[in-house]
């Protein structure tokens, strides 16, 4: 019996994160603590406007919808139009769910994708876009443009995953990249969605506070020519709202699509809780408390980029989102040794595929003390 049991399951790859326990332990070591920089788990505390809605939404005996209320998707619908250029989207065609992990990891079974399909997703990325392709027995292919696939695969493929502002690189994707993609994929039928969760935190030419570009979303008309026929938007408030703990996200897009992973997802019983449904509406109907968030972020990244640079750290693309993508010029493991051995610890960028040889990815998600720690120890001569 025990032996027959063995055979249950899906045959995954281990959690890389457990590789880091021995520099975890290194780093705990140092005599001023650890600075960990390694996951973008938000530290700041939840904005008090969102705490008090979900206190208020607490007394919900009844079953919640999986579409989501008619309020929280209005108020999705105006944030779309006020923050990310798509006027006009049809509050039918959004649905909250629980994180967009759990998104990212399904999406490729609910569409009905099946073994010999082919998912595209970028050359350097969090490792959940093959899982999904995993669980649905599709293939995953790394790729930033079809262009890079022969025809063989090109025919083959059915969902194309954009990430942008991209996890872990911060590189952003601008109108035109996008509308190529777009543009490939309707040649060949393919769905593309694209996971955009970072992009309330653009920087430099993407901050559009200090004057430069709004990140553009796959649903913006200059992307999509008016038209949302096979696309598809992610977003999370984890970052932008400091709401990981609520797991609170949606997806958005083509009308059709939707209307199937709604029905999908009820039969599955995939469904937001309703207090954290009236907490999302609150939140993304204010603005205010996510530009507070980000000035906190673009001082600590103000703070720790040239500590980075003095260690001997190039920080290539890091255009926006909770990370800056660095390379010291040797192999990845050398690097996050070093900096274990000053108290500090990093994400390995051979955790996102092959392209992430030589890199590491470091957050700003560390509380202020721990980001000042992080600059004192980088400026010490070895």
């Amino acid at each position: 019996m025990t032996s027959a049991l063995r055979s249950f399951g899906l045959s995954l790859p281990d959690y890389p994160w457990e590789a880091m326990a021995p520099y975890l332990a290194t780093a705990a070591a140092h005599p001023g603590g650890v600075v960990n920089l390694s996951i973008g788990t938000p530290v700041d505390g939840t904005p008090a406007l969102i705490q008090d809605a979900l206190r208020r939404a607490a007394d919900a005996p009844g079953y919640p919808t999986v579409h989501g209320t008619q309020g929280l998707r209005e108020a999705i619908s105006s944030w779309f139009e006020r923050r990310r250029g798509v006027p006009g989207l049809d509050p039918r065609d959004v649905m909250p769910t629980v994180g967009s992990k759990e998104l990212v990891a399904w999406l490729p079974f609910l569409l009905g994708l099946k073994p010999g399909d082919v998912v595209v997703r970028p050359t350097v990325a969090y490792p959940t876009y093959d899982i999904g392709a995993t669980f649905a027995g599709a293939v995953h292919v790394a790729a930033d443009d079809l262009d890079e696939l022969v025809a063989v695969t090109r025919s083959r493929v059915r969902l194309i995953w954009i990430n942008s502002p991209a996890n872990p690189t911060g590189s952003v994707r601008d109108v035109a990249s996008l509308r190529k993609i777009v543009d490939q994929a309707r040649e060949i039928g393919a769905v593309v969605a694209s996971d955009e969760c970072y992009a309330e935190l653009g920087w430099d030419e993407w901050d559009v506070q200090l004057g430069g570009e709004a990140v553009p979303s796959i649903l913006d008309p200059r992307v999509s020519g008016g038209s949302n026929e096979g696309l598809l938007a992610v977003y999370s408030l984890s970052k932008q709202s400091n709401l990981a703990g609520y797991r609170a996200a949606f997806i958005a897009g083509d009308s059709a699509i939707m209307a199937n992973l709604v029905n999908s997802r009820k039969h599955a019983g995939m469904i937001v809780p309703y207090p954290v449904q009236e907490a999302m509406r609150v939140a993304i109907g204010d603005d205010s408390h996510v530009q507070l968030q980000k000035d906190i972020y673009r001082s600590r990244r103000r703070r720790i980029v040239p500590a980075l640079k003095d260690f001997g750290l190039e920080i290539q693309e890091s255009k926006a989102g909770l990370y800056l993508w660095c390379t010291a010029g040797e192999a990845t493991w050398d690097t996050v040794g070093r900096l274990a051995a000053r108290g500090i610890v990093v994400g390995p960028g051979v955790f996102y595929g092959d392209a992430g040889h030589g890199f590491i990815r470091v957050a700003l998600t560390g509380a202020d003390d721990r980001i000042d720690a992080a600059v004192q120890r980088l400026s010490v001569a070895p």
